[in-house]
């Protein structure tokens, strides 16, 4: 049994060496590095960013996003809605080819058909799969004709009532197209011998070493010029754990890129305005976008729950004062390096169409305005409240105590508890956390994914707060049926406006995708989903 691992082990490493295109300069190899690994190459289970940036070199969607958020097409080049809305009719291209493998009749890929669409489908609402993608599909498609294949280039999808983001969550990677012969080959194993559609595919995967993925040569897209994407001729992702090394490797040369600046080495790289030292000035590429996630502290504000009939958060005037009683832009600049935008608006994050700053009208920095909310609450420079606990995960424990330590001058007295993160959501998600912190990263490109985190109807997760409001309900359901954008929107922004006035959260910054990136990496656009985007992306030799 030792030869075989063995054999693959230096199959890896010579692979490695031939897709390293830092000596090979003719070969355009793109490299990065995920410290968090990658837990699987199957779609149906794309829950997190290190999956789905590889997922999404791997398969295509129905539709799909472009820079600007916009739903275009993909896998689809048109489809038709019925006048009732409820009946989607997508055509599909014709040009579609499987990556080759071994599932298939002499392991060449064949055309993809809209009976793979709907199989893709079908398979993520299939407890057997068990997928985590499967709450999106949950109450919306029609039992029986949700996913149909008409014949092979058309595909229908029913749903039980309108829902007007239907095409954001068809955009997400849980809706790759997948071939059912792979899918029955390899069992569990179609996680490690991914076959999709995609500008990439699977070349191979020692995991915590790396992965290898290679130019599809029969991919379908061109660029604006004419010319086949993808422009790479392969990707290589290492996996260390380290921060520190992947820093390291970066000045090195020996990668392309980093997401995001740890905390460690930020200062090192940026001042406290958020721009690159002068040392590095012209060496690398600081490239910043706005990131659908909005970082926030939650409140629990069910009052039938026993914790909040006890505590003074159950005041909304005392919740008020909170989000007034701390200096958001003074935490971003010390604790951030100006890295995103103070929360002073509404839930939903600077990205959005529908943000207005002009429209929803969220907190500043106001001692005074906060102590005389306090006082008409009954607490008069704090006199008479108790300690507030205040739940955070590590990552963020000084930005807990910066404003714990603002608050209390105002007499708000909070203890910041440090906990792990699968605790803080085990206790969230059973209502048993009266006051966390808390971030919300868009599920699809629609700021409806936000709102619903206060549906009175939800449970708990979105709507970690227990949050209700009939007027917010009722916005919401009639956003739902919405279908003209301007109209929308203004209920998105009515909604909102409703959230930052009742104070069930505490905004406290959007957030921005972040990269280091070495000059010679070319056409390399960042997206507010801050989703890898390798397709025309070139590296200059």
């Amino acid at each position: 049994m030792r030869i075989p691992v063995f054999f693959f082990s230096f199959s890896i490493l010579f692979l490695l060496g031939a897709c390293s295109g830092r000596q090979n300069s003719k070969e355009q190899v793109f490299h990065y590095n995920e410290p968090t690994g990658i837990a699987t190459l199957d779609p149906a289970f794309a829950k997190n960013q290190s999956i789905i940036w590889a997922v999404h070199q791997l398969y295509n969607t129905l539709v799909e996003t472009d820079d600007a958020l916009h739903i275009v097409p993909s896998l689809a080049y048109r489809w038709d809605v019925s006048e009732d809305r409820k009946l989607y009719t997508f055509h599909l291209r014709q040009d579609i080819w499987f990556h080759d493998n071994e599932a298939f009749p002499e392991g060449k890929g064949r055309k993809m058909t809209a009976h793979d669409v709907a199989y893709s489908f079908h398979r993520i609402i299939d407890p057997a799969t068990a997928s985590s993608g499967a709450w999106i599909f949950n109450d919306r498609i029609d039992p029986i004709d949700g996913f149909m294949a008409l014949d092979d280039s058309t595909f229908q999808l029913k749903l039980v009532r309108p829902f007007t983001p239907v095409l954001g969550l068809l955009s997400m990677q849980y809706c790759s197209i997948v071939p059912k012969e792979a899918v029955q080959k390899y069992g569990r194993d179609f996680r490690n011998h991914p076959c999709g559609t995609g500008p990439f595919q699977f070349k191979a995967w020692e995991e915590g070493q790396a992965l290898i993925l290679r130019r599809n040569p029969r991919y379908f897209e061109k660029d604006s010029a004419g010319k086949p994407l993808p422009r790479l001729d392969g990707i290589k992702v290492s996996f260390y754990d380290s921060r520190a090394t992947e820093f390291l490797l970066f000045r090195q040369g020996k990668l392309d890129f980093i997401n995001d600046i740890d905390p460690s080495f930020k200062d090192e790289v940026l001042t406290k305005k958020g721009v690159l030292r002068k040392d590095w000035e012209g060496k690398i590429r600081l490239s910043k976008h706005p990131y659908l996630n909005t970082e926030y502290l939650g409140i629990l504000v069910d009052s039938s729950k026993a914790i909040v009939k006890q505590s003074p958060l159950r005041f909304k005037a005392v919740r008020q004062a909170i989000n007034y009683g701390f200096d958001r832009r003074m935490m971003m600049m010390y604790l951030r390096n100006s890295i995103g935008t103070p929360a002073e608006s509404g839930f939903i994050p600077a990205g959005f169409p529908s943000f207005d700053p002009n429209i929803v009208k969220g907190y500043t920095y106001d001692p005074v305005k906060a102590a005389k909310l306090l006082a008409d609450a009954g607490f008069p420079n704090g006199k008479g409240l108790p300690v507030v606990k205040l739940l955070t995960v590590p990552i963020y424990a000084d930005l807990g105590s910066f404003i714990a330590r603002q608050l209390e001058e105002l007499g708000i007295r909070i203890q910041v508890e440090v906990v792990q993160k699968a605790l803080l959501l085990e206790q969230t998600a059973k209502s048993e956390a009266l006051f966390f912190r808390g971030s919300w990263i868009a599920d699809y490109p629609e700021a409806e994914n936000y709102l619903s985190v206060f549906y009175g109807k939800n449970p708990a997760p979105p709507n970690y707060t227990r949050y209700q409001n009939p007027a917010f309900d009722r916005l919401y359901e009639k956003a739902l049926i919405t279908e003209n954008d301007s109209a929308r929107y203004l209920l998105y922004q009515q909604m909102d406006q409703l959230v930052i006035d009742d104070a069930p959260v505490v905004p406290l910054w959007y957030d921005e995708v972040i990269h280091l990136e070495q000059l010679h990496v070319k056409e390399f656009i960042p997206n507010g989903l801050n989703l890898l985007e390798l397709r025309r992306t070139w590296i200059q030799q």
